[in-house]
């Protein structure tokens, strides 16, 4: 039971990130391809600067938190003797600190997309579509080979 626990909880994590995976690293906005291509002017990089540092320091703490709360999953999951009701304990946290990340990061890209008007949206959105399928499509091609 426990080795599910554990599954369960390597299954969260990658669940969680796969959100975060969607937007392109980092100011986004600031790199000069996308600017140019999305034609962002600089009144809406500069607001979603400001979105995005409103957001930062709360991303941060919430990173923090789930950083703890993995370091005592593993260290619980080490034990000699498993504690079923502490393992419990410290996957309910660590899922819920990873919940406020991907809530967060939601809103700060839903006040993001609000910066963009729609034609920008599209050619964003099928940028990320196209991000998307990468994976999938070198995934395929390695079942085919």
């Amino acid at each position: 039971m426990t080795r599910r626990i554990a599954l369960a909880s390597l299954f969260i994590l990658a669940a969680t990130t796969l959100f975060a995976q969607q937007l392109p690293p980092g100011k986004w906005w600031r790199r000069p391809d996308v600017a140019q291509s999305l034609q962002l002017s600089e009144d809406q990089q500069m607001r979603l600067d400001q979105i995005w540092r409103a957001s930062a320091s709360d991303l941060i703490d919430v990173k923090a938190d789930i950083d703890k709360q993995a370091i005592a999953l593993r260290g619980e999951l080490d034990q000699p003797t498993l504690n079923r009701n502490a393992i419990r304990a410290i996957a309910a946290r660590l899922n819920e600190a990873r919940g406020k990340k991907f809530e967060r990061e939601l809103m700060m890209f839903v006040d993001m997309r609000a910066v963009l008007n729609d034609q920008q949206w599209n050619r964003m959105r099928a940028k990320l579509d196209s991000l998307g399928e990468e994976p999938m499509m070198r995934r395929n091609q390695r079942r085919q080979q």
